[in-house]
């Protein structure tokens, strides 16, 4: 069965009012940490916790007015707070709330993107395993090149995605700041301590040196590893993508019941949701560049990154979770042919044996250049007139000047080609060492 996708966490992350759920969070964090340098009443900053609250809609309304977003919200709460709204956004500037909102979003946004990647890491290792021993075709430039087995490419995507894992949690740290700095960042209306108060609080922090904002090198690291995941589920849904074509069908994609592939071919099984991941990687790749063009600001600060960043940010971690929802979906549903697989290893007539019958004739004392030669003629010759190879080698007189005819029948044995699988499994962690 193919679950429906839904954003109840990421998409809750974005919504207007939870953002401004998360400004009262740290315009009340500020106050307590005020206070607790003796610089607000007390009992002034239980009358801002007991009374501060805003609505979406009033919010909207004053904006109509101030065009400014944190203006309008402070005017809100002030409507609601009464006389001790003075205290609110005490020596603050909007982007020491708009900028630590901001890491505690993309932390969260985190945490839920790191427990997909770990569940995608379950399935892959499973499918890893399950099929570690079955003989496939390795191909390169799109050409059979030598066997391999199918499970080795859950592997590679396994110790790929943790990779990838690594390089989000390291993001996630590197965004894990806040700054209540003031208007240029020199902390001259605001005390450091209220900082760091406000930080520890909301498990935090500190942006070490900061201007009107937290620099954006943090925001391009983090979007550029969002496209490095991106990119590694892009790969994966590329190689689904080229197994499921008709000349190759080793995979096919989850098809429901019900589903159809063509308005006008009712045969057509299409692999739609690999091209859909690989669509969705291209707009989150586009999203870093505009992350990294965020970095160079005027001075202490303008606002060319804030536009965009309302667009890249909720699209790229919205669209990645939607794409390790639907990467694991699609490999948990994945249908695998074994046996044609066989069939289009036996498509070349043994011609995935060349190097090794090089090999044997250079084991045997030839130079490579000349081993080389006479495989390769008779490689050639297997090709245009579609004939076994092997057969060819145990004709060539050359050859088999050299080689006797049991080794050369022991030359074209898929286990040689498969016996260090294990030793790969084991030393990625997928078998015991």
């Amino acid at each position: 069965m193919i679950e429906r996708y839904t954003l109840p966490e990421m998409g809750k992350i974005w919504r207007n009012e939870y953002k401004l759920g998360l400004w009262l969070k740290i315009e009340i964090a500020a106050c307590e940490g005020w206070a607790s340098i003796g610089k607000i009443p007390p009992q002034a900053v239980e009358k801002i916790k007991e009374k501060a609250s805003f609505s979406w809609e009033r919010v909207l309304e004053i904006e109509k007015t101030t065009h400014h977003d944190v203006l309008a919200f402070l005017t809100n709460l002030a409507e609601n707070v009464g006389e001790e709204a003075k205290y609110i956004h005490l020596g603050l500037t909007s982007s020491d709330i708009l900028d630590t909102a901001l890491s505690l979003q993309l932390v969260e946004a985190s945490d839920i993107l790191l427990a997909k990647i770990d569940k995608l890491l379950d399935v892959l290792a499973a499918k890893a395993l399950e099929y570690k021993d079955t003989l496939q075709i390795g191909r390169s430039h799109v050409v059979h090149a030598e066997p391999i087995t199918f499970g080795l490419k859950f592997a590679l995507w396994y110790e790929e995605m943790k990779r990838q894992k690594a390089r989000l949690e390291a993001a996630r740290e590197d965004i894990r700041v806040g700054k209540i700095s003031g208007a240029v960042g020199t902390f001259a209306n605001v005390d450091p301590r209220v900082e760091e108060y406000v930080c520890r609080q909301l498990g935090l922090k500190c942006a070490p040196v900061s201007t009107q904002i937290i620099q954006r090198d943090r925001h391009a690291f983090f979007v550029a590893v969002l496209a490095g995941i991106a990119s590694t589920l892009d790969k994966m849904a590329t190689e689904i993508r080229n197994l499921q074509r008709t000349d190759v069908h080793e995979v096919e994609e989850p098809f429901a019941k019900g589903q159809k592939g063509s308005s006008a071919m009712p045969h057509k099984k299409n692999p739609v949701i690999s091209e859909r991941i690989c669509g969705m990687a291209r707009l989150i790749r586009a999203n870093a560049l505009v992350a990294l063009e965020n970095v160079a600001l005027w001075h202490e600060r303008d606002i060319s990154h804030s536009s965009a960043e309302r667009v890249i940010l909720p699209d790229s971690t919205i669209a990645l979770d939607y794409m390790l929802h639907k990467m694991i979906q699609t490999i948990e549903g994945l249908r695998v042919f074994p046996q044609q697989m066989l069939e289009n290893m036996d498509k070349v007539y043994g011609l995935i044996f060349s190097q090794r019958v090089m090999l044997a004739l250079v084991e045997k004392g030839l130079s490579r250049e000349e081993s080389y030669a006479l495989v390769q003629r008779n490689a050639l010759k297997a090709w245009d007139a579609r004939c076994s190879f092997k057969d060819l080698v145990l004709q060539d007189e050359e050859i088999m000047k050299v080689l006797e005819a049991k080794e050369v029948e022991d030359l074209f044995d898929y286990d040689y080609h498969t016996k260090n699988i294990d030793y790969i499994y084991k030393r990625i962690g997928l078998l015991d060492k």
